[in-house]
């Protein structure tokens, strides 16, 4: 097996690329806000974008 090592590059571009799941790709969007989100677009289902995902995690813990 091929050892995998991240290495830091000048373009943001390419270094986002790495650290999102799905690697480089169209992304989904969002579907509270519409931004971009870490999933391809492919991804079946409801996606959200980070800062959404967060919001709605605070809504549902304080729900009660």
């Amino acid at each position: 097996m091929e050892e995998q090592i991240c290495e830091a590059s000048a373009d943001p571009e390419q270094a986002r690329r790495g650290l999102l799941p799905g690697g480089p790709g169209e992304r989904a969007a969002c579907v509270l806000c519409g931004s971009e989100t870490e999933y391809p677009a492919e991804t079946p289902g409801a996606t959200l974008c980070p800062v959404c995902s967060w919001q709605q995690a605070q809504r549902a813990a304080c729900s009660g």
